[in-house]
């Protein structure tokens, strides 16, 4: 299971049944769960924890320090859940003891390659993340989030559920769920209801969302008029529950 060119650590904890492949390098404090596969000239170091059943494609680099000046030796951590899927080249570094000491990603998210996910962020669940998207420190993504090639989201920043990015999209402020987001800074351009077709959406709730979207971005209410207004709606709809608790969390304002 683990190719004779790999480097462990004799303190790093491996279920028996991961396999590892040439030239990687795992740590001491490296725990991987079972079912997990590590491929060629990958390394695992840090504080790390990886779940059950991911797979870790070549050349990635996971758990390192983080990439900010006030780090300064501190026990961080990377946590990783089940079912992932990491591809060729990543980054993923651990957090900074300025935050929670914390990056975590949940389970089946699928991770293309060239992406970086820096200190403090946190992934939820069910999310893909295209080649080369780049996440700044402290970014937090909901759950069943798309982010196309080469987005790039500003420390901070949320990402809410069910969102998608276009190609190129540079993300400075919080994308609220449902919402399809465009362009250098982004912008809100409709509902993104592909995807919520596919992930079972019934129409009735999908034309709720669209008319919770339109309050919030196409009949000229201020932010406060417009959360009241979809909070009201969403007595009906649970759905809606994720526009008016993205609201509460929001910190650097949406995009509009």
């Amino acid at each position: 299971m683990i190719h004779p060119t790999a480097i462990i650590n004799s303190k790093a904890n491996l279920d028996s049944s991961v396999k590892v492949g040439p030239y990687s390098i795992i740590d001491s404090d490296v725990s991987i769960g079972a079912g997990s596969v590590i491929g060629n000239h990958v390394t695992i170091t840090g504080n790390t924890i990886i779940g059950k059943n991911n797979h870790i494609y070549h050349n990635s680099s996971i758990g390192e320090s983080p990439q900010d000046k006030k780090y300064n030796q501190e026990k961080t951590f990377l946590e990783i859940g089940d079912n992932n899927t990491i591809r060729e080249f990543c980054t993923f570094n651990r957090g900074t003891a300025q935050d929670h000491s914390l990056t975590k990603i949940g389970n089946d998210n699928w991770i293309m390659a060239y992406v970086h996910i820096a200190h403090d962020c946190e992934i939820k669940n069910h999310t893909i993340l295209a080649n080369n998207t780049s996440l700044a420190g402290h970014v937090s993504i909901d759950d069943f989030a798309i982010l196309g090639g080469f987005t790039l989201v500003h420390q901070f920043c949320k990402i809410g559920s069910h969102i998608i990015t276009a190609v190129n999209t540079v993300v400075f402020k919080d994308i609220p769920p449902y919402v399809i987001a465009v362009g250098y800074d982004a912008k809100p351009n409709g509902i993104n209801v592909e995807g919520l077709k596919r992930r079972g959406f019934d129409p009735k709730i999908i034309a709720k969302i669209k008319e919770a979207y339109k309050i919030l971005y196409r009949q000229g209410f201020s932010l406060i008029e417009a959360e009241e207004k979809i909070r009201n709606l969403s007595k009906d709809t649970k759905e809606l529950n994720l526009y008016t608790d993205f609201f509460a969390k929001s910190t650097r304002g949406i995009i509009r």
